[in-house]
């Protein structure tokens, strides 16, 4: 592909773009910082929230000096940035997933000492895969100047170089693709498991589960892991179109929306995983001692003292997400 058929990233463009990098920046600084300042938020679904507000931290940074430069060769800065954008967008991809596979061990599998051992190994997976995929790139010379034809003004994979494509789905659409089919898995999962431990609960404690605060909670989780993986894809779609366009050869991939849109995908990636970070504080009002019944997760033990549905804590839910 000839570098003369470069996408035109105009002003208008670059100023909303640049907007869109620093209300990521602001936002995921925002996390970090009230998760350092206030040691009570510092549950572990909001420990892995914060890892992702690096990653996306990173890649808004990234992304915004490439938008500002706007990139015309293979130059030192070019390589660089774009070496710290397909590291931070990769791991942003893994720790969204993440999130999610930690929700669905907690909720669904009822278990938080599972879902705690798994940590280590998505640190692992999350930092390590795609370092290494970033160093082979630069090592292979792979990294550079793109013409925007997937981008922005920001370096990414070398247009010229003949494995190009490969090196796009390695360094970010395989697994842009993968967290398409997953996440809406498993939020589905866990919506239908708090579905069916919510009927369980109206069975057998039929005033606690027909109270206003245990509705209002579980109709906000219900609402809260629909919109999850819709919002998801719906943001990140545009970037996707972009490359299917490429692998086409379609001059519609140069149209000014999707231009303008394609950098917005990863912004808002962390309020979503916040928003599912809170889950589990809908799906708590399910007793730990009405889990694992007919096959429904629950039983029908019923305790000698009423429980308060608000003292999360004790079972194992992360309250205060």
């Amino acid at each position: 592909m000839a570098v003369d058929n470069q996408t035109v990233v105009y002003i208008s463009e670059q100023i909303v773009i640049l907007i869109s990098c620093a209300l990521s920046f602001l936002g995921s600084l925002l996390i970090i910082f009230t998760y350092i300042i206030w040691p009570d938020l510092r549950t572990t679904p909001r420990t892995l929230l914060v890892y992702l507000s690096v990653a996306d931290l990173l890649s808004a940074g990234s992304y915004a000096y490439g938008v500002w430069s706007v990139f015309e060769s293979n130059s030192v800065d070019c390589v660089v940035q774009g070496a710290i954008s397909t590291f931070a967008n990769t791991s942003s991809f893994f720790w969204t997933v993440a999130i999610a596979i930690y929700l669905y061990i907690l909720i669904v599998k009822s278990n938080q000492r599972q879902a705690d051992s798994f940590v280590l190994c998505f640190h692992v997976i999350s930092w390590g895969i795609p370092l290494g995929i970033t160093v082979a790139a630069l090592a292979l010379g792979r990294i550079g100047y793109d013409a925007s034809e997937v981008s922005v003004g920001w370096c990414w994979v070398k247009i010229q170089a003949p494995d190009h494509v490969l090196w796009m789905l390695l360094t970010g659409k395989i697994w842009e693709f993968l967290a398409y089919l997953t996440l809406p898995v498993l939020y589905v999962l866990i919506k239908k498991h708090i579905h069916r431990a919510h009927a369980a609960l109206s069975e057998y404690r039929p005033i606690l589960a027909c109270s206003p605060l245990s509705q209002s909670l579980s109709n906000m989780a219900d609402r809260k892991l629909t919109l999850i993986p819709i919002i998801f894809i719906a943001l990140r779609i545009w970037s996707t179109v972009r490359f299917l366009l490429m692998l086409a050869d379609s001059p519609a991939r140069q149209n000014p929306v999707l231009v303008t849109l394609h950098p917005i995908r990863s912004r808002l990636s962390t309020m979503l995983c916040c928003c599912s970070c809170r889950v589990g504080s809908g799906a708590s009002l399910i007793p730990s001692n009405t889990l694992n019944h007919s096959g429904l997760g629950l039983n029908v033990e019923t305790p000698s003292q009423p429980e308060d549905p608000l003292n999360t804590s004790s079972r194992g839910w992360p309250d205060g997400c």
